[in-house]
């Protein structure tokens, strides 16, 4: 099908993300908390990298430099680039936690998102109650969670704990949790960094296994982040390299990885 005729689940045009390195608004809001924290009381931010300059209020940094993309619905759409090529930045931009610089992005559907271990999740509560949170997010009645929530429970493989308050989960529970609540509930676009790699090799395949399913059969749409090209190259029909806040590639996945390859042996 011409992509003319194809419906757009995400648009993207010139979206640029510049933070201003010391001061607020550098990722989560529990960072972002924690580093203005640190500052008030002069001492070193939680948050930065070991041998990392810290900033000053003038200095700035662009994570994102003049993104064009267009994502078709049922896609499958691998993002890969080394460390700080503005991944991440993108997928915050796209789940709204974090808002961009300039730019527009036109969003077709409801998005799930799996970014960190445990974010979309409170603690508190148990991890039957957490699933009707997400629903609730999503939009979802009770009643209709309710349909739900035996396969969900189900595919996590925690059935024991399901009634645990979720701070007492392992990161491997979370994520358990986490992508069978996205891969279940009403959401056409889902969301994925590489926060499956905490999970096991037999979950993580269970899980590319589901997301193909639902994206064939239900017309979803999967944004992917992974430096695993294995993982890449069985889920994603088609795949972009960032560098520097920039997309070098976009089209066929296995092109894709032979440039992202080359890319990290010419650093070498």
């Amino acid at each position: 099908m011409d992509n003319k005729e194809r419906e757009i689940a995400i648009k993207i045009d010139g979206l640029k993300k510049v933070y201003r390195l010391g001061v607020i608004s550098g990722g989560t809001l529990q960072r972002d908390i924690q580093s203005f924290w640190a500052r008030i009381r002069k001492k070193e931010d939680p948050n930065s990298r070991i041998g990392e300059k810290t900033g000053g209020k003038n200095e700035k940094f662009t994570a994102l430099n003049g993104i064009n993309l267009t994502i078709y619905k049922g896609e499958r759409l691998g993002i890969i680039g080394k460390n700080g090529a503005g991944k991440s930045t993108l997928l915050k931009i796209l789940s709204r936690i974090t808002g961009p610089t300039e730019g527009t992005v036109g969003i077709n559907g409801r998005i799930s998102s799996m970014l960190e271990v445990g974010t979309g999740f409170n603690g508190e509560l148990t991890g039957r109650e957490n699933v009707y949170l997400n629903g609730a997010i999503l939009g979802m009645t009770k009643a209709e969670v309710n349909k739900k929530i035996d396969k969900i429970i189900e595919f996590s493989e925690i059935e024991k704990f399901i009634d645990t308050p979720a701070k007492r989960y392992s990161s491997g529970m979370y994520v358990k949790l986490a992508f069978a609540v996205a891969a279940h509930l009403d959401s056409e676009i889902m969301i994925m960094d590489e926060v499956l790699a905490v999970g096991d090799l037999a979950f993580q395949r269970k899980c590319l296994d589901k997301m193909g399913d639902v994206s064939r059969e239900e017309g979803r749409t999967i944004l992917y982040v992974s430096h695993n090209m294995d993982t890449i190259r069985r889920l994603c029909d088609r795949c972009v390299v960032m560098d520097k806040g920039e997309i070098i590639f976009d089209g066929d996945t296995e092109e894709a990885i032979a440039i992202y390859s080359a890319e990290n042996s010419d650093k070498k």
